[in-house]
């Protein structure tokens, strides 16, 4: 007989969310993972004395830590989709028949807290980390990816000179921000897009809609601190960096932070490592080894990181080079000598444009000039002038570092760590796209999905079940009963 399903919508007189959710689901096992009471006590000085009760920061949390783990950016989806689950109602503490909190309240109260609060939440599922093992600390590779900003591209204005006056009729429209490049920097801007606008192509004066954008003359007014960036094979688009430091002994991410997308990888490495020494050293972990790929190769960053006793295994890039090609270099005179014999003494020390310190060598005027080599040396210049960084030691000790066969396993080991970790950030935490605006936003986003990727690290760790002892048998022992069993066996071979 063909069955048929009466559905009747009944009002339920008896129901318990508590009996509907399993205990191996994953939301009660992570309710039951984490003290989530501390929160109170972090957040107690936010609040007022009087007035209507807020909602739960407890409850706050968990709910943006459930947009991480669902893989849901918009926070009018993320409460769309928990008034759904029962599992996540129950890991919330909320009644079937309950109201969730509006997205805008969720949204009010990730403003009303400070980026400290989720520092605090996140060195609390990492302290967790430390005390199940998951965390050696010793070995940390470190990584940077771009996060697209919550801004178009299209709304992008040019930035206003510094000194400019507003018009009195447009008090209320927001302040454009001055331009603060250098001015070496806004001519050498200028005249490469009056360059790129004389040729011909897409980018050239046959297009008068094309738009060259520079975080030096450009902001958006959305949001001002989204910058600018591109990255090969991508779309150019407001991005924001995300840079993150994994433990290489089980993934699990030490550090995380929200940096400007328009710098190099290479200066927010120093930001970077004093946070991650602040939490190991909380923890009683010592720091040892640093991976990270070239574009952290700084002088400034490996002599840092010999300061503080860590080997930099972060590869040698640049126009570095540990040999200048014709000239030998003498250490105790710190003096290069030319293929002439001509010698090459240190004179002062300089400041290049991009701020980093070089050292410089030069010959004598007389020297170069009856030289028979000047016309292949320097053919258009009095004298030949060599420069060289003043971190060269530390440089070269890394370039050595690199060429070992130890250096090229710590390569490979920061490729299958910290890179995975962003992929799964990016694809599977809504870490694709921020929900938010400005650089603190952006921050705390950050270590929300961070915390979540440590709290699905907690619930999947597993510890090593004990082997049973195995006990031996002492020789003889173990001789005299393989002869009993062989002529009991003998004896009933016999029989049979």
């Amino acid at each position: 007989m063909q069955g048929k399903k009466a559905f009747l919508d009944k009002e339920v007189t008896r129901f318990r969310l508590s009996e509907r959710v399993p205990p191996h689901n994953l939301y009660r096992r992570l309710a039951e993972l984490v003290d989530w009471s501390f929160l109170y006590e972090e957040t107690r000085a936010l609040y007022s004395h009087t007035g209507q009760p807020s909602l739960d920061p407890v409850v706050f949390f968990k709910l943006v830590l459930v947009g991480r783990l669902e893989n849901l950016v918009s926070d009018r989806r993320l409460v769309e989709h928990c008034a759904l689950r029962l599992d996540i109602l129950f890991f919330l503490g909320y009644e079937v028949n309950e109201e969730l909190p509006w997205h805008s309240t969720v949204s009010r109260t990730r403003q009303l807290f400070p980026a400290a609060v989720f520092e605090r939440l996140f060195d609390h599922v990492f302290a967790q980390c430390v005390a199940r093992g998951l965390v050696a600390g010793d070995t940390q590779a470190v990584d940077s990816a771009p996060v697209k900003a919550n801004a178009s591209l299209d709304s992008v204005c040019e930035k206003q000179p510094a000194g400019a006056r507003r018009p009195f009729l447009v008090t209320d429209a927001p302040v454009a921000p001055a331009v603060t490049a250098p001015a070496y920097q806004l001519r050498r801007e200028a005249a490469r897009q009056a360059k790129r606008r004389s040729e011909p192509g897409p980018l050239g004066a046959q297009h008068e809609k094309a738009r060259l954008l520079s975080n030096k003359t450009h902001y958006s007014p959305t949001d001002p601190d989204a910058r600018i960036s591109i990255k090969p094979g991508k779309a150019r688009a407001l991005n924001y960096l995300c840079s993150l430091a994994v433990d290489t002994a089980r993934g699990v991410i030490s550090h995380v932070q929200a940096d400007y997308a328009d710098s190099r990888d290479s200066l927010h490495l120093p930001r970077l490592l004093t946070g991650l020494q602040r939490r190991l050293r909380a923890n009683e972990l010592r720091l040892r080894d640093l991976l990270a790929d070239a574009g952290y190769a700084n002088g400034a960053n490996y002599a840092l990181l010999e300061a503080q006793q860590v080997t930099a295994w972060i590869p040698v890039f640049g126009q570095y080079k540990p040999e200048i090609a014709g000239f030998a270099y003498n250490r105790s005179a710190d003096a290069y000598t030319c293929a002439a014999g001509k010698v090459l003494p240190f004179h002062r020390h300089e400041v290049t444009t991009d701020g980093s310190w070089v050292k410089l060598y030069w010959a004598a005027y007389s020297d170069c000039q009856q030289c028979p080599l000047k016309s292949t040396c320097v053919p258009g210049a009095k004298r030949k002038q060599l420069t060289k960084t003043i971190y060269d030691a530390a440089y070269y000790r890394a370039w050595q570092r690199q060429q070992t066969r130890r250096g090229h396993r710590q390569r490979r080991l920061r490729q299958s760590t910290v890179e995975p970790v962003f992929g799964h950030l990016l694809h599977h935490y809504g870490l694709r796209r921020m929900n938010v605006r400005s650089q603190a936003g952006a921050h705390k986003t950050m270590l929300l999905t961070a915390v979540a990727y440590n709290l699905k690290k907690l619930l999947k760790h597993r510890p090593q079940q004990q082997l049973s002892l195995a006990i031996a048998l002492p020789k003889p022992l173990l001789a005299v009963n393989r002869r009993v069993r062989h002529a009991s066996y003998q004896s009933g071979y016999q029989l049979t």
